[in-house]
Order: C-alpha cells, then structure tokens, then sequence
C-alpha cells in the first residue's frame, strides 16, 4: 500500500522502540571530574529518574565554591522522564502495528523535538548551577563561573570536568539516526532504488561507529593546553595523547611532557587505553606508540626538550635520520 511503511522501516521501528525501553533503566549522562588531589577521579551519572556517582563528595567540594547542593528530589525531569521515554518507546509500538507512514514521521518529529528540548533543558539546569552562586562562599573568584560542559571538556580552576553520553545517551543518539534512516527510506521506496536503501543504512553504521570511537581527538593548535606544563600547544610536528579507559583525553605538547606525565603516576597503567603520538612526518596526525618508530635527536629541537620525533613507518624514520643524525629508540626506552 502507498502509505504503508515499508517491512525494514517497521522493523527498524522496533528495534527503536524496543531501544528506548533499555534507556530508562541505564544512565544516560556522565559528567567526571579529575585533579591532582583525586586522580581516580569523580564522577555523576544521570539516569532518567535519579542520580548516581560520588553526588556527595562532588556536593561537599562545591559548596566551598558557592554551587547549590544537588539533590535529586528538586529535579521535576526525574519524576516525567521515564513516563516520557516510555510513551516514545509506545508510540513507536504503535507505529509498528499501525504500518501507518504519517504516523511515523510524527513520531520522529516529536522524537527529535525531544532531544533538542532536553538538551535545551540540560543546558539550562548546567547555567544555572555554575552561576548562581553563594555570595558568601569560602572561595570566590571575581568574574567566574563554573558551568560544566555541555558535552566535551572545560577547565575549572584545578579540576578538568568532562561531560559526554553515558549508555543510554547513545542508545537515544542511535535510535534518533534510525528514525532518520527510516524516512529516508520511506523517501527512496517511491523510486525503488535499493541501493540507495542500502547507502543509508551503511551511512547510518558510520555515523554510530564515529558517535561511539574513542581514538585521538584533533590538537587546536596555538588554543589547547599541554595536560603537563599548561603551556599552548602550537607545533604541529610534536605533540601527544592519551585516552584512559573512560574515554577521557590528555594532550601534551612534547613527549617529555607526555612520559612526565606518566611517569608522575597520575594515570594508572591499568586506566590507559591508548596513547598516540604525533607522525613527524604527517603534521597534526596520530600514531599509536604500539605501532610507531621513534627518533631521538638534539637536531629537532622539540618545545620541552624531548627531542623525539615519531613515525608511523621505518621508511619515514630512515628518510629523516639521515639528516638528522639520530638515534633509534622505542616507547619503551622513552618511559624507562
């Protein structure tokens, strides 16, 4: 029938339905906190219907700074969220049984209002509690604020707050990239073209695939601090990172700020998921020390002193030691 919803689309709606019901009882948010004196870290999960996490401790260290206690009971969202959520994932059963096309665009459309509303929401509570502080704290800093990250990382006097989708946050991303998947189909059933089904469906795996990695992020060179000196970091042909098993990132402008780094305990070893160097050869892109060679020279002149230049093939390391003159090393060598 025309305006039938065609057999994939019904059953991505399932499948988004089914997913939605999963996202009321898992956290959907994760704010971390980190500094020197707690490197374990701190962290608050955001269910839809309570908080998680070392509330208290975060509380504790907050009210020093002026912020408001966080208490779950003066939060409405949780009292109408998991009625809310639960709704979407009905209506999308609806869909499903219905195969009515209107009937899916709307609920798309209500579904990506939604999103858009609560992370508006988000944002608001986040202005609010980073603003809105005690005049009479023990610790006031003239003109500043401490609102977390939407979604990314900000620094906050000696605590890097880091803000990103927990489990559920990326299960509502996903389901929201199907729904869109799922009118485009809709759109391309009437020309009957499968390989423009197939084309979505591939693009729509991407998008999931890049909305969930965790490999190295771009260097805003001449705007990022090194995680070790604090000095910006501005040559293209040095530099590093490290990404821990919670997907938090460290940039570092040198290898000796990055082995400094480790070497301080900061991070524990079992808490490393990657650290990646930059190609000496390719400016600005990221070799995995696992599957690097790495060149020691005074020749290079590093902005710490490192004086170490990473390849991401021998043949780069050869074309380049012959000028400057210097010695093979490892990763290994670097941390010893």
């Amino acid at each position: 029938m025309k305006n039938s919803l065609s057999t994939l689309t019904r059953y991505i709606t399932l499948i988004c339905s089914i997913a939605l019901v999963v996202v009321i009882f898992v956290p959907m948010w994760r704010i971390d906190l980190v500094a020197p004196q707690y490197p374990e870290g701190l962290y608050m999960k955001i269910y839809p219907n309570k908080l998680g996490g070392n509330v208290e401790i975060i509380n504790g260290l907050n009210h020093y700074i002026g912020m408001k206690k966080i208490i779950e009971e003066d939060f409405i969202e949780f009292k109408v969220l998991p009625y809310i959520i639960g709704a979407l994932s009905l209506f999308g059963l609806i869909v499903f049984f219905t195969r009515k096309k209107w009937l899916f665009y709307t609920w798309t459309i209500v579904y990506i209002l939604f999103g858009i509303l609560a992370m508006y929401d988000f944002y608001r509570w986040e202005y609010d509690y980073g603003h809105n502080l005690d005049p009479t704290a023990a610790i006031i800093v003239p003109g500043m604020s401490y609102q977390p990250p939407l979604i990314g990382y900000k620094q906050l006097l000696n605590f890097g707050a880091y803000s990103f989708p927990d489990v559920g946050g990326y299960i509502f991303i996903v389901v929201g990239l199907l729904l869109l998947a799922g009118i485009f189909i809709e759109w391309r059933k009437s020309k009957k073209t499968a390989l423009s089904i197939s084309l979505v469906l591939i693009l729509c795996m991407m998008l999931m695939i890049q909305s969930c990695s965790s490999g190295p992020k771009p260097i805003a060179f001449g705007k990022e601090e090194c995680g070790f000196c604090k000095m910006i970091i501005s040559d293209q042909r040095f530099g590093a990172e490290l990404i821990t098993e919670k997907n938090k990132v460290y940039k570092f402008d040198d290898t000796h700020c990055i082995v400094s780094f480790l070497k301080s305990r900061f991070i524990e070893e079992k808490d490393i998921k990657a650290v990646y160097l930059i190609d000496y050869s390719k400016p600005g892109e990221f070799v995995n020390t696992n599957n690097c060679s790495i060149l020691l020279s005074e020749a290079l002149r590093s902005p710490m002193g490192g004086n170490c230049a990473a390849f991401a093939s021998e043949d780069s390391l050869k074309k380049y030691s012959e000028s400057l003159k210097g010695t093979n090393v490892t990763w290994s060598d670097l941390l010893k």
